[in-house]
């Protein structure tokens, strides 16, 4: 039994698919770097998303790329056939095609555009109770607030598996954009101004988040890794984690240079390596002392809110 034109239209997107995803996994084998490599809803509806669109792009391409040398054939290489009209103009059977197929893909486009953009809203929680995670974007790392576990850390995201994540973002220097493209999409975020993003993961695994928005010369070194735990192993994240620092003015002062994660461990004293750091906040309200310092707040307390400083180590190597 013969193959209709939308299941080798699911054939060809999904071997399309299957080939990408393929070379990112090749060129991560331990981070995920890809929507194409899911660990939760949201990049699941984006990977999903994107089969429907190359889908339904396939039911038009591929009869052109058919249709075009079975005509040249027909009608130029083959013995002719048919009736010879060269004063034919018109024909409603062709016109309806020519405009209803396009039309059709459109408004199918359009439709399942309008349900996955509001499906993925980044402000809408995607569960009770979420994870309240607070991120503030440097030049040239993250640092993320826990503010109900009384913890921070920089270059490192930690996730229970299972739970909601919200996560509350801001800028303490120009506009970037954080994406985590395995668990969620981009989002913006501004100094004085917060911006929100939704997500959570339902499997374990280590992925890799970014700026994508550029910043200056550590840009290409401003990336930090997700890990998704087992809740009894976050917990015990938690519990156990290494504070020997504390997070206040003065550590934070040391942050807002214009450092990479190396550089900022060595003005810590802590050695230049790429190990994430964990601390313990000295206030609940750093993230919310941040956004208020550009409102009248106290500026000069957090490091001010021009442009931030050179680390003294130096300019991203």
């Amino acid at each position: 039994m013969g193959r209709g034109p939308q299941s080798w239209a699911r054939i060809a997107a999904t071997c399309l698919i299957a080939c990408f995803a393929a070379n990112v996994a090749i060129a991560s084998e331990t981070l995920q770097q890809s929507f194409l490599q899911p660990m939760g809803p949201v990049a699941q509806e984006q990977a999903t998303h994107l089969m429907r669109v190359v889908g339904i792009t396939m039911l038009v391409i591929l009869p052109v790329l058919l249709g075009v040398p079975f005509i040249l054939w027909r009608y130029r290489y083959a013995k002719p056939r048919g009736d010879y009209t060269p004063e034919w103009e018109y024909s409603g059977k062709l016109e309806y095609l020519l405009w209803g197929v396009p039309i059709v893909v459109v408004a199918v486009l359009a439709s399942w555009l309008w349900y996955s953009t509001d499906k993925l809203d980044p402000y809408e929680q995607l569960g009770p109770e979420p994870l309240q995670v607070q991120a503030i974007g440097l030049d040239w790392k993250w640092l993320f607030i826990y503010p109900e576990e009384g913890m921070a850390t920089v270059d490192e995201l930690v996730v229970p598996v299972g739970r909601p994540v919200e996560m509350t973002l801001t800028t303490d220097t120009v506009m970037q954009s954080l994406l985590i493209a395995p668990l969620t999409g981009q989002i913006y975020a501004m100094p004085g101004m917060t911006t929100k993003l939704n997500f959570s993961a339902t499997r374990t695994g280590e992925a890799e988040g970014e700026n994508t928005q550029f910043n200056g010369d550590g840009f290409g070194r401003q990336k930090f890794t997700v890990r998704a735990l087992e809740p009894a192993d976050f917990e015990s994240w938690v519990t156990r984690g290494d504070r020997g620092l504390t997070l206040d003015e003065n550590t934070y002062a040391t942050f807002r240079r214009r450092t990479v994660l190396a550089e900022a461990r060595g003005d810590l004293g802590l050695g230049e390596s790429t190990k994430p750091i964990v601390l313990k906040l000295g206030q609940p309200d750093i993230f919310q002392q941040i956004v208020a310092k550009y409102h009248g707040g106290e500026a000069e307390r957090w490091g001010g809110i021009g442009l931030p400083q050179a680390g003294t180590t130096g300019a991203a190597r």
